[in-house]
């Protein structure tokens, strides 16, 4: 399978965003934070389904999905540093192991699909 890295980041990536629901990651996000919680779980929500119809569709809909997948390696990385810059933020709940472990994970594959 090509991209085997990458497509495990990806799984990474995607399960995090199902415990960012359960950390409540909209109170942290800059914009989404200053509404209401019920709001804010609705608005983190709902933007998942256009990104993930972009997403699937720029990696399965289209046969030059190169440079898509190097740009996501690049994200994966970045949104690790994303994590640590916010990591003091008071409303921030990715306290677990298993938050960073998705977190670090989708990094590192992420990194290794980069450097294969």
């Amino acid at each position: 399978m090509d991209h085997v890295f990458f497509y495990i980041a990806l799984a990474f990536l995607l399960t995090h965003e199902m415990d960012a629901v359960r950390c409540h990651e909209w109170r942290i996000f800059p914009g989404l934070s200053r509404l209401k919680d019920q709001t804010g779980f609705v608005v983190f929500t709902l933007l998942h389904v256009p990104l993930y119809a972009l997403l699937f569709w720029g990696l399965f809909g289209r046969e030059d999905n190169e440079a898509l997948i190097r740009g996501l390696n690049v994200f994966f990385i970045v949104h690790v540093g994303l994590h640590l810059l916010f990591l003091k933020h008071p409303k921030n709940e990715f306290t677990s192991a298993l938050s960073w472990i998705l977190i670090a994970g989708a990094g590192l594959f992420g990194l290794l699909s980069l450097l294969v």
